[in-house]
């Protein structure tokens, strides 16, 4: 590994690792197919997708899953918002390396690393309106006054990242959860499952993507 900003490291294959928390920031595999199957599909998206669908995430991390919603959304031909929630943003030379690597579309990625403030900020990357908003998501989440259509839940590991996963912000997370709207996360850690189904969702495990077999969905009963 070689040194990055504070609190990041990077493998050989170009995966950034938090030293926080000792996880990678996303998939050593393929982590944009990864968002794709987590993230997209499992909120049922592109088929859910219309103008102003809004998607909120615990954990920005690196921004790419904004930048697939992107071009999800461009594709789908609607405009769509986001809000992502993140207590550590990453350093503008650490996500611009990060995002090197992926194929998403090179106008998006410079509108990202354009808009990108350590301390919270709200931009246009092509049809999304997004806002990035700093701190810890146990104060930020229930004092946030949107709605979500869709949640991604894309914190590090529970077992390394435990307060992103707690049930208090879990239920915050489905207060402010639309009728009818969905979650999808990388994890099937039961406590995380039972803490969602009793917030209020209806949870199911689904195939994982890659190497993790399993990961949960759920949705918010109409």
């Amino acid at each position: 590994m070689d040194q990055g900003e504070k609190g990041v490291t990077w493998k050989e294959s170009g995966v950034p690792v938090s030293t926080r928390f000792d996880d990678p920031y996303f998939s050593l595999e393929d982590g944009l197919a990864e968002t794709r199957h987590v993230f997209l599909a499992g909120n049922g998206l592109p088929e859910r997708a219309r103008s102003g669908f809004h998607v909120a995430e615990l954990g920005v991390g690196t921004g790419l899953n904004l930048l697939a919603l992107a071009q999800m959304a461009r594709e789908a031909e609607v405009e769509v918002r986001y809000t992502g929630f993140e207590a550590y943003p990453l350093s503008l030379a650490d996500l611009g390396r990060a995002l090197a690597q992926f194929e998403v579309a090179e106008e998006d990625v410079s509108a990202l690393l354009a808009a990108w403030d350590p301390a919270g900020f709200a931009a246009r990357i092509g049809p999304v309106e997004a806002e990035v908003i700093v701190g810890d998501a146990r104060q930020r989440v229930p004092a946030w006054d949107g709605c979500a259509d869709a949640w991604f839940l894309d914190g590090f590991a529970p077992a390394k990242n435990p307060e992103l996963w707690e049930p208090g912000l879990l239920a915050a997370v489905a207060a402010r959860t639309a009728p009818g709207g969905t979650f999808a996360t990388y994890t099937a850690a039961g406590a995380v499952r039972r803490a969602l189904s009793a917030s209020g969702f209806v949870v199911e495990r689904r195939s994982g993507y890659g190497r993790k077999r399993h990961m949960s969905v759920g949705r918010m009963p109409e």
